[in-house]
């Protein structure tokens, strides 16, 4: 264990960094998930739920990168895939 009052503040900064990226990431993850579920199922769901659903998505994306829990490049690569899966989509269904 660290001995210096710095290093000391510096461990307990990092590890309230860490849970609150975690709570980013872990919510991306859901809702990315949630959307692909609507992309999959866009023939049984409206295009609407599927817009709303990625606006949402790319809204929480565009919050981690803001608070630093994502790299701008990451935000915009997760962005970019739900952008293509829904464009696979919409090309198959027609």
């Amino acid at each position: 264990m660290a001995k210096n009052p710095s290093a000391i503040k510096r461990i307990k900064t990092s590890e309230r960094n860490r849970i609150i990226n975690r709570k980013y990431k872990s919510v991306v993850k859901t809702l990315i998930k949630r959307c692909l579920l609507n992309i999959d199922n866009l023939e049984s769901s409206s295009l609407n739920d599927v817009q709303s659903s990625i606006s949402q998505v790319y809204s929480k994306i565009d919050k981690a990168i803001k608070k630093g829990a994502f790299h701008p490049n990451t935000g915009a690569r997760k962005k970019a895939r739900l952008a293509r899966a829904l464009s696979y989509a919409q090309k198959k269904q027609n």
